[in-house]
């Protein structure tokens, strides 16, 4: 009878410190609140603008990087709407193409829309940072489950945006996504120097 009750109070530390290790140290802890004030400021009609290059990794469930990828993205702005057509290349040579339909609901918050999105997609902009959380829905040979995704967007200095993407289902994480995103001229202006 002790082996039990200490087995269920080991589980419920440990529920415990999972739980606040999740709410307080870890990537969904993060509000857009955090980034206020932040150097630079993320205004994603300036930032997310033009031909953008993006290139990145996907990681598995077990932490093992599972594609590569290099996109080309083109971003164009009408007052506080927005359309951002992207274009994946995987390492396996697949090509994959997607639409974002972006809208300014106010100074900082904003929704987004895709046909691979359940939904619609709530994004902020604070400071150097933008939170995007939206359901996305895997093609149906990866088994069509709708994933619970939040992406942060970090601003550098040199204007790059740092992506950091994680997909969830019934909140284990399944994937992680880390690219770079940049203004298309700036690598052909480094090649040509």
């Amino acid at each position: 009878m002790d082996g039990i009750l200490f087995f269920v109070i080991g589980a419920f530390v440990v529920a415990g410190f999972m739980w606040a290790k999740s709410r307080y140290a870890d990537f969904l802890a993060q509000a857009p609140a955090d980034y206020t004030g932040q150097a630079g400021e993320f205004d994603v009609r300036r930032v997310l603008n033009g031909p953008m290059i993006c290139e990145g990794v996907i990681y598995g469930p077990t932490g093992r990087v599972t594609s590569r990828f290099a996109a080309d993205f083109d971003i164009s702005w009408d007052d506080t709407t927005g359309v951002m057509n992207e274009t994946f290349r995987y390492d396996d040579g697949s090509v994959q193409e997607r639409a974002w339909n972006l809208t300014l609901t106010d100074a900082q918050n904003f929704e987004a829309r895709a046909t691979d999105v359940v939904g619609v997609g709530s994004g902020v902009q604070s400071g150097d940072a933008v939170q995007l959380r939206y359901k996305f829905r895997l093609p149906e040979s990866s088994g069509g489950h709708v994933l619970d995704t939040v992406d942060w967007m970090y601003l550098a200095p040199n204007g790059t945006v740092i992506d950091r993407s994680q997909f969830r289902w019934f909140g284990i994480k399944v994937a992680e996504l880390v690219a770079v995103i940049r203004p298309a001229g700036i690598q052909e202006m480094k090649d040509a120097a």
